[in-house]
């Protein structure tokens, strides 16, 4: 929890340092952010462990920033930042999260008319104050109220990828307690829901007070909402609300199915068993009074005449009649991804070098990693050109020289992901794509074009035969930005008709494709991929997001790419399949 928080008062940091027009820091700031938010351990242990001189040794951080992260570790804030948000008194954070306002926008909107706040923001755009001035414009003031609303309809909710950092955390502190049996998380985390509004951990133990006791004395609890014997709910620093619930040993399974599926999946199962003249509820199933299942999930379904079905799918979208068929689809495990083809480098501002990359791909136990890279058009990212790329083709070319030489297991591939211009063009010649192994496209300008021009700009694309991959195909940012206006059925049957990969990106404000479109992708035969979109070497571990979406859409192994090995793979990349 401490890493998200600390994260977040960086990224802060640098929001008004850009505002200021600062120089530099808020680059490094924003680098320090990233690492932090891909640290898998927490920062205290780090700090307890080596002190300063540990915390100077993780990616991104120098010693100007360790202090601070100290600062914090001790004090419980940062100094910097206080004296940065009084200096400049507007909820920066708040106002950022409108899609399309930056820092230099929010600067101008304070000094020409005092806003400080989204409600401010919302006033003025309403009464049209922001339309008239320079830079902005009617189309801005649309976009700003169209953004204002998405965020209340977004309030409340986690991203996945924000939350599992802390359910992790919990979860690790609370199976390391002798008094804990038995523990899972359950609900909509348990789900891997796209976004979540609050955690339930589901426990065993002979001894429950000793163990609330700890849970509601956890370091980033600032509220205790109730404190029992069987449950306890508490809200952290980060404004999530956390429930634990002791139930029996004999009615674990029975509660964990209970509390993880949908409403709608629940009154399903519940019907089923009724009708079978069976009761089910959270403590179990039962014929009259007599408890006939409950220890575990596998026989609470079996009961009912069900196969397990995995907790990624249950949403009464169809999976119960399958199970009932005993037709469920085999869905991708989180063991079946051999390698990750969408991966951001130096070479176009990502934070870690091909090679530092490469040494995380082989802690991970992979066979292959693309680096893919921006191309010219994102100047903001330092795209690449031709020569660019013909350069980093040398440097791939040595990495896998030292890669055989060793014998280790591993393949570098060098794509890139290109731009899909408004025309449907792309932004690098097709000499220079055609001699990279896989080339993956993506729509990154002019968003809100008109459903029918951006299906075609985005199909134009799809015919060019170099074009292997369509990167984050719907353009959605969860909780920021609606996915741009397409005619999905007709992306998917020129995909069909061209060999042409969608992607399942895994970055957390992404998860694009969403679980309905990969379901229909699925029942026409195009093939996907997985991919984590990485730009800092800690962001590979976000593939795990991407194949619980991919479960979420009923995917099985042979539906996704980079599931086969590498020969297999480039096959399906080059369409010889």
């Amino acid at each position: 929890m401490t890493n998200q928080e600390i994260a977040r008062i960086f990224y802060n940091i640098a929001n008004y340092l850009e505002m200021e027009e600062v120089s530099f820091k808020p680059y490094a700031y924003q680098r320090a952010a990233l690492a932090l938010e891909g640290l898998e351990e927490n920062l205290e242990e780090i700090y307890k462990r080596g002190g300063l001189k540990a915390l100077e040794e993780i990616p991104g951080v120098g010693k100007n920033i360790a202090f601070k992260i100290e600062e914090y570790l001790k004090t419980g804030k940062i100094k910097y930042y206080q004296d940065l948000k009084k200096k400049t008194p507007i909820n920066l954070e708040e106002i950022i999260a409108v899609e399309g306002m930056g820092p230099k926008k929010v600067k101008v909107l304070y000094q020409k008319l005092r806003i400080k706040n989204l409600k401010d923001l919302e006033k003025a755009a309403r009464a049209h104050k922001i339309a008239p001035l320079f830079g902005f414009g009617e189309k801005t003031e649309k976009n700003i109220l169209e953004g204002i609303s998405f965020l209340k309809r977004s309030k409340g909710r986690f991203l996945l990828g924000q939350i599992m950092p802390v359910v992790k955390e919990v979860l690790e502190k609370l199976k390391k307690m002798p008094e804990v049996k038995e523990i899972n998380v359950a609900g909509s985390v348990r789900r891997m829901k796209e976004t979540i509004g609050d955690v339930d951990f589901l426990i065993v133990s002979s001894k429950p007070e000793k163990v609330m006791a700890f849970f509601v004395s956890l370091p980033d609890v600032i509220k205790i909402w109730n404190k029992g014997v069987t449950k306890s709910s508490v809200r952290t620093r980060d404004g999530v609300d956390m429930d634990l619930r002791v139930v029996p040993a004999k009615s674990y399974g029975s509660a964990l199915q209970y509390f993880t599926g949908s409403k709608e999946h629940n009154i399903a199962t519940r019907r089923i068993a009724m009708s079978q003249g069976l009761k089910l509820n959270e403590y179990g199933v039962f014929k009259g009074a007599k408890l006939i299942a409950g220890k575990t999930e596998k026989e609470v379904y079996q009961a009912v005449g069900l196969a397990l079905i995995p907790p990624e799918m249950r949403e009464n979208q169809g999976e119960i009649e399958l199970a009932l068929l005993g037709k469920l689809p085999k869905v991708i495990s989180y063991q079946d991804i051999r390698g990750d083809l969408h991966c951001h480098s130096n070479w176009d501002g990502g934070e870690n070098s091909i090679e530092e990359m490469t040494e995380m791909a082989r802690e991970m136990g992979y066979e292959y990693l693309g680096i893919a890279d921006h191309t010219k058009f994102l100047r903001i990212e330092q795209g690449l050109d031709e020569k660019k790329l013909a350069l980093q083709r040398k440097e791939i070319d040595e990495i896998n020289l030292q890669l055989t030489t060793n014998n280790l297991q591993l393949r570098i591939l060098q794509g890139c992901e290109t731009n899909i211009l408004n025309d449907g063009r792309v932004d690098i010649k097709d000499e220079a794509l055609a001699k990279l192994d896989y080339v993956i496209a993506g729509v990154h300008s002019s968003m809100k074009m008109d459903k029918e021009r951006m299906t075609e700009r985005i199909i134009r694309a799809m015919k060019n035969p170099n074009i292997d991959i369509i990167s984050h195909p719907t353009g959605r940012l969860i909780g920021r930005r609606d996915e741009y206006q397409i005619d999905f059925e007709k992306i998917l049957r020129a995909a069909k008709e061209t060999g042409t990969i969608l992607e399942i990106n895994s970055f957390p404000e992404r998860l694009d494709l969403k679980d309905v479109y990969i379901r229909k992708a699925k029942e026409v035969g195009v093939k996907m991929v997985i991919n984590t979109d990485s730009h800092q070497k800690n962001q590979l571990r976000f593939i795990e997001y991407g194949i619980a979406q991919a479960r979420r859409g009923w995917a099985k192994r042979e539906d996704i790419i980079n599931t086969y090995p590498i020969e297999k793979m480039l096959r399906f990349l080059k369409h010889d399949n």
